[in-house]
C-alpha cells in the first residue's frame, strides 16, 4: 500500500484470493440474503480491509477516504442532473424532444438515434454526467414506444462508455497517452476509428439483442410518480428551448475538455485568466448547476410559474436519488478499499513478468487490475506505468504503434464492470435493475466494448507493422 502501512503484507494470489472472496460474499448478500445493497456494501468493505492487512486504527480513513472521493463528484452530479431530468419530464420538455427525434428517425431507429445523440454528447461530457442529461430522453422514448427499457438505454450507455474510455479529451486516453509517449491527436483519431464499430457491435446491436430477451421496466426516478400534484408545472416548452437546456452543459464541458487537452498539446497556456474561468465554467458540476438555473428561467419563471412551484419540483428530485448516491459511495468505498489493500499494484507487477507481447500484456494487466479493484482510471494508469519503460523511447515500436497499445490499454480498463466499480451502482440504479440483472447486462456489455476494442488495437497495432 502507498500511503499507509499495512499490519501483514499478503503476496498477490492471496490478495487475488481475498478480492475474489469478497466480492462472492458481497453478491451472496445481495442476490441471495436479500441485503440492501448499501449495508452489504459497507459490511463487505470493513471485513475487506481487515483481511487484507489494513490496521483497525487506519480503517475508518480508508473507509471514507474511498467513500468520500466517490461522492464529491457523484452527489453534485446526480443530483443536479436529477434536478434538470425532472424539471424536463414534469414541463412536457422531453415529450417534446422525444417527438422530433421519432419523427425524423421513425420508431423503429428510436435506439440507434438515442445512441448516435449519446456518441455526440459523449466527446467531450464524461460518462457519468453525459448519461445523467440524457436520462429523461431515455426513459420517455421508451415510455413511448413500449419494450424493455434496455432496448433505449444500453445503446446510449455503452456511447457515453465508448467515448470516455477510448477517446480523448476523456483523462484516461490522455493520461495513457501522456505515460507513453503517444500522439494524443492520433489517439484521438484512432479512438474514434475503434470506439465508433466497437459501439455499434457491443451497444447497439448487443441492446437490441439483449432488449428483446430481458424485460427492464421504465423507472419513475425522474417522473411524476410522487404523490405530489406537479400539473400546473407543464407547459409544453418550445424544441428550441429544450435544446438549449441539453447542449449548455454540453458546450460549457467542452470549454474544460477542449481546453484541458489544447494545453497538454501546449496550444494555450494553462496558466492564462481566460483559460483558467472557461475551464472552471466547463467543470462538471459547474456545467450542471448553470444548466439548472437556466432550466430553472426557460421552463419555470419564463413561463409565470410560482417560484415555490419550481422549488417543489426541483425539491422532489432529490429524494428519489439518495438511495442511488449512497449506494455508488459505498461503492467506491469498497473499490477503494481494494486499492487501499494493494492488490492492483501486486498483481500487475506480477503479471508484468510473464514475457507477453507488449500489447498484449498490457490488456491483460489494465483487465484484471480493473476486475480486481474496479476503477477504469486506476487501471489504464497502472497499465500504462507498467508498460512505460518498455515503450518510451524504444525503436521497437512506430508511433501508430504507441498508439494501438494506448488503446488496448484502454481497452482493458473497461472490461467487466461490477460490484465493486460505482459506475456499475450509478447504471444498476438509475436503470432500476437488481444486481443479478445488471451483472448479466451492463458487465456483460462492458466486457463485450474491451474484448472488441482489444480485437481492433490489435488489428490496428498489425496494420502498423505493415507500414
Amino acid at each position: 500500500m502507498t500511503e499507509l502501512d499495512l499490519a501483514w503484507t499478503l503476496p498477490a494470489p492471496a490478495l487475488l484470493g481475498i478480492a475474489a472472496a469478497a466480492i462472492g460474499l458481497l453478491l451472496v448478500l445481495i442476490i441471495r440474503l436479500r441485503l440492501h445493497a448499501f449495508v452489504a456494501l459497507v459490511v463487505v468493505s470493513v471485513i475487506t480491509a481487515l483481511a487484507a492487512g489494513i490496521r483497525p486504527a487506519d480503517l475508518v480513513t480508508v473507509l471514507y477516504d474511498g467513500f468520500g472521493s466517490t461522492l464529491a463528484s457523484v452527489a453534485l452530479l446526480v443530483g443536479l442532473g436529477a434536478m434538470l431530468g425532472r424539471m424536463l419530464e414534469l414541463s412536457g420538455g422531453a415529450e417534446v424532444l422525444t417527438d422530433r427525434l421519432i419523427g425524423l428517425f421513425g420508431e423503429k431507429r428510436a435506439p440507434l438515434a438515442l445512441g448516435v445523440t449519446s456518441l455526440l454528447f459523449g466527446f467531450p461530457i464524461f460518462f457519468d454526467a453525459g448519461l445523467v442529461v440524457m436520462l429523461p430522453i431515455i426513459f420517455t422514448v421508451a415510455r413511448r414506444l413500449g419494450g424493455s427499457l434496455l432496448l433505449y438505454a444500453m445503446p446510449a450507455a455503452m456511447a457515453f462508455s465508448a467515448m470516455h474510455i477510448f477517446v480523448p479529451p476523456h483523462p484516461g486516453p490522455v493520461a495513457a497517452s501522456g505515460l507513453l509517449g503517444a500522439d494524443v491527436g492520433l489517439v484521438l483519431i484512432c479512438g474514434l476509428i475503434i470506439a465508433i464499430p466497437a459501439w455499434y457491435l457491443c451497444g447497439y446491436l448487443y441492446g437490441l439483442f439483449i432488449g428483446k430477451r430481458i424485460e427492464v421496466p421504465v423507472p419513475t426516478i425522474l417522473s411524476s410518480g410522487s404523490s405530489a400534484d406537479f400539473s400546473d408545472f407543464r407547459s409544453t416548452p418550445r424544441l428550441g428551448s429544450v435544446i438549449v437546456l441539453l447542449v449548455l452543459p454540453l458546450v460549457l464541458i467542452s470549454f474544460n475538455t477542449g481546453l484541458g487537452f489544447a494545453a497538454e498539446a501546449g496550444w494555450v497556456d494553462p496558466e492564462s485568466t481566460p483559460v483558467t474561468v472557461l475551464r472552471m465554467l466547463g467543470e462538471t458540476p459547474i456545467a450542471l448547476l448553470i444548466t439548472v438555473l437556466t432550466a430553472m428561467w426557460l421552463l419555470g419563471w419564463r413561463q409565470r410559474k410560482g417560484r415555490s412551484l419550481v422549488e417543489s419540483v426541483v425539491d422532489s428530485a432529490l429524494g428519489p436519488v439518495c438511495s442511488i448516491v449512497l449506494i455508488t459511495g459505498a461503492g467506491g468505498m469498497f473499490g477503494g478499499v481494494l486499492r487501499a489493500s494493494g492488490i492492483g499494484d501486486s498483481i500487475a507487477d506480477t503479471l508484468a513478468a510473464f514475457g507477453l507481447p507488449v500489447i498484449v500484456a498490457g490488456f491483460v494487466i489494465a483487465a484484471i487490475v480493473r476486475v480486481a479493484q474496479g476503477s477504469a482510471t486506476v487501471a489504464l494508469t497502472t497499465a500504462a506505468a507498467l508498460m512505460q519503460p518498455i515503450v518510451v523511447g524504444s525503436p521497437d515500436f512506430s508511433s501508430l504503434q504507441v498508439v494501438s497499445i494506448v488503446l488496448s490499454l484502454a481497452a482493458g480498463s473497461v472490461v467487466a464492470s461490477h460490484v465493486n466499480d460505482s459506475g456499475f451502482w450509478l447504471v444498476s440504479r438509475f436503470f432500476g435493475m437488481d444486481t443479478k440483472t445488471t451483472l448479466k447486462t451492463w458487465t456483460v456489455g462492458q466486457t463485450l466494448l474491451g474484448l472488441v476494442g482489444f480485437a481492433l488495437s490489435l488489428v490496428l497495432y498489425a496494420v502498423a507493422g505493415l507500414v
